[in-house]
C-alpha cells in the first residue's frame, strides 16, 4: 500500500517505466517521494538557468522543454529538445552548474529529483546507477544528433529533419510548432529562410498549421521528401 500521495501518482504514471526511478519497487517509491516535487511550467517559463549551481535533476512527465545557450554576442542557440520521459539537469548529480538554460516550450510537468536523494539511492541501487549512465549517454547522443542532423547541410534538409524530430513529441495528431525565431535558433538559419521553407512545405502538403504553435504532419509526404533530399 502506498501512503505518500506523490508516490501513488508516480506508481500510476504512464512514463514510470521510462523514468529514472522506474526500477524501484512500490515500497521504495513510498519512502522516497516525500523528497520529490511535481513542478508545472507555462510556455516560456524557465525550469533552470545556465551557470546556476545545480541541486536537482528533472524528469519530464509531459510537454516539451528546450535547452539553450546565449553567447557573448547575445545570440541564442537552441541545443536540443527534451520530452516525455527525458531526464534534464543531470550535471547537477556531479555538483556542477547547469550547462544550459531549460525553458518550457509548451505546458510542461516535471518531477524534481534532489541530488542528495539520487546520491543516496545510487549507493545501494546498482541498476539505478546504470540507468543514470544510460540517460547521460542518451543526452550526449541527442546533442550529437542535433549537431549533425539539424545544424549542417542544406536548409530544407535541416527543416525536414526538425519536423521529423518534432513528431517524437506529438500529442495526439498535432505537434508543437516552434516559432520562426526559434527555428532560426535551432537550425542556424535566418528567420526569413525558416519562414520561406515552412510556407513551401505547406504548399507541398507536408504539414498543415491549424494555428501558429501547432502543426499536423503528413508523415508519408515528409518521409518521401527526406528520401528525395538524401538521393540528391
Amino acid at each position: 500500500m502506498l501512503f505518500n500521495p506523490q508516490a501513488r501518482v508516480c506508481a500510476e504514471c504512464g512514463i514510470r517505466k521510462h523514468a529514472l526511478f522506474g526500477s524501484l519497487d512500490l515500497s521504495a517509491l513510498d519512502r522516497i517521494h516525500v523528497h520529490i516535487a511535481s513542478v508545472r511550467l507555462e510556455p516560456g517559463q524557465p525550469l533552470y538557468a545556465a551557470q546556476i549551481s545545480g541541486a536537482a535533476a528533472f524528469t519530464v512527465r509531459s510537454g516539451v522543454v528546450r535547452l539553450e545557450r546565449t553567447n557573448e554576442r547575445g545570440e541564442r542557440r537552441i541545443l536540443r529538445l527534451a520530452g516525455r520521459g527525458d531526464t534534464l539537469g543531470m550535471e547537477a548529480m556531479l555538483g556542477q552548474s547547469y550547462a544550459a538554460d531549460a525553458v518550457a516550450c509548451t505546458e510542461v510537468e516535471v518531477c524534481r529529483l534532489p541530488r542528495s536523494l539520487v546520491e543516496d539511492l545510487t549507493k545501494d541501487q546498482i541498476e539505478l546507477a546504470r540507468d543514470m549512465m544510460r540517460r547521460w549517454q542518451r543526452a550526449l547522443d541527442d546533442a550529437d544528433e542535433w549537431l549533425t542532423e539539424l545544424c549542417a547541410g542544406p536548409a530544407r534538409h535541416r527543416m525536414l529533419r526538425l519536423l521529423l524530430k518534432l513528431s517524437e513529441f506529438a500529442d495526439g495528431s498535432e505537434v508543437w510548432l516552434p516559432s520562426r525565431l526559434e527555428m532560426s535558433a535551432m537550425l542556424d538559419m535566418t528567420i526569413e529562410t525558416a519562414s520561406r521553407i515552412v510556407s513551401q512545405l505547406k504548399r507541398e502538403g507536408i504539414l498543415d498549421a491549424p494555428d501558429q504553435r501547432h502543426a499536423i504532419l503528413h508523415m508519408p509526404q515528409l518521409l518521401a521528401a527526406l528520401r528525395e533530399e538524401a538521393s540528391d
